[in-house]
């Protein structure tokens, strides 16, 4: 399980048949038969060669018959980055209604301090936020050591890769400090919705979303899992790609960075892309869309592949 200070994505729902759905509908544009009786007929390795030549054509339209919804939980930074893929079905937590995540941030508070009583579940009222505010203000006095501090963070922000590595202290202290001064409006008798221009950008929040293959294979995942995309989206492309191989090899196995899409448009055969992050299998186009020349498109590969999280 990921460590909590992390973004998160968990696959939910999608159709089991989509491979042989696909691989019917891009055998349809070509046949004489009608769809029912050519998914009918549509053995497993004849559903490998219609996705494997799909892709390869980039004859993506069939990817439209398919459907995958996942869960994502990431900062309000990679919520904006997401939420630009157009032809999607997105639902996101509401911070004019819920401050779920920063309740639970105060609850870990109240816990760690031994201070249960101050906590009040559900407040209604401004004395209620103002206890919030009395538990923040004790925890920061407290001085509480980096690891602490980290965890309980950790309950309502996406913590970067880099204040984890340097154990930046000063930088979970501001988002404490923040939480305190948006409870503090609260109990002034401010809404949600104006309290809420308090909060940093690394705040949690939780989307539904939902995507066809099509818009995966050619828009998302080549994005996002570049080099050039940033971090925290680029790890949760990462984390959904490994997902959906788990379930679809047949169509995922050949879908990575934008290196990968270009190149597979030139290739006579293709390849997976785990046989790019292997060796097994050398780029053949002469520098990819960032610029980076053939020679060091596969070392690009590795460095984009790997956890940022990771020494």
């Amino acid at each position: 399980m990921d460590a909590p200070y992390k973004p998160s994505v968990k696959l939910l729902f999608y159709l089991s048949d989509v491979p042989k759905i696909i691989a019917s509908a891009g055998k349809m544009t070509l046949s004489h038969r009608d769809v029912a009786t050519i998914f009918g007929s549509m053995d497993d390795t004849k559903v490998v060669e219609w996705i494997r030549e799909l892709v390869r054509r980039g004859h993506t339209s069939p990817f439209e018959h398919s459907i995958y919804v996942f869960e994502v939980v990431c900062s309000r930074v990679a919520s904006h980055q997401i939420v630009r893929h157009r032809i999607a079905g997105y639902t996101q937590l509401s911070q004019r209604y819920s401050e779920n995540f920063l309740r639970l941030f105060v609850k870990s508070i109240a816990s760690y301090l031994g201070r249960e009583d101050l906590y009040v579940d559900s407040p209604r009222n401004r004395e209620g936020y103002k206890s919030y505010v009395h538990l923040i203000n004790i925890f920061i006095d407290s001085g509480p050591e980096y690891d602490t501090l980290l965890d309980i963070v950790s309950t309502a922000f996406i913590v970067p890769p880099n204040v984890v590595k340097n154990r930046d202290r000063s930088f979970l202290e501001s988002l404490v400090v923040a939480v305190g001064r948006y409870y503090d409006v609260l109990a002034k008798g401010y809404t949600y919705e104006d309290a809420r221009f308090l909060l940093p950008q690394a705040i949690k929040t939780r989307l539904l979303v939902s995507m066809n293959a099509r818009e995966l294979i050619e828009s998302f995942l080549p994005l996002r899992m570049c080099i050039r995309a940033q971090w925290e989206i680029r790890y949760i492309a990462w984390n959904l790609w490994r997902q959906l191989m788990e379930i679809h090899p047949d169509i995922f196995r050949y879908i990575g960075p934008r290196c990968i899409h270009i190149d597979s448009r030139v290739r006579k055969n293709l390849c997976s892309l785990d046989e790019y992050l292997d060796g097994r299998c050398s780029f053949e186009i002469s520098r990819c869309p960032e610029l980076v020349d053939r020679e060091a498109i596969s070392q690009c590969l590795k460095t984009t592949s790997r956890d940022p999280y990771e020494p």
